[in-house]
């Protein structure tokens, strides 16, 4: 899991990646010192749960990914069967490759 962590935060742009349960425990993280594991894989549980719920009172489909975008930088977060894949950005990102990366780190985590 770890490699396949790596090899993404290679991406021009990337900060730092993590997979975390739906329950906020990190299954395996790789983040820029100056972002906490606990912090974001907290947060990245919380938001995909609460978007959950919300979907699912509007008879919606599950969520696939969500993209938050704040002055600092970019957070996205995908639905990687075993958990959810979080990556931090910078603001100026390259968005569309970014989400490449992202699906074929996704592709290879539900290959595992």
């Amino acid at each position: 899991m770890y490699n396949i962590l790596g090899e993404l935060n290679k991406t021009s742009g990337i900060k730092g990646s993590m997979l975390v349960g739906s329950d906020g425990i990190i299954i395996a993280a790789d983040l820029d010192s100056e972002y906490e594991d606990e912090t974001v894989g907290a947060l990245a549980s919380s938001i995909v749960s609460n978007i959950t719920k919300a979907m699912d009172r509007l008879d919606q489909q599950q969520m696939d990914k969500i993209t938050i975008e704040a002055e600092n930088g970019k957070l996205f977060l995908n639905d990687a069967s075993v958990g959810i894949l979080a990556v931090v950005t910078e603001p100026d990102v390259n968005i569309g490759m970014v989400r490449l990366e992202i699906k074929n780190a996704v592709n290879q985590i539900a290959e595992q």
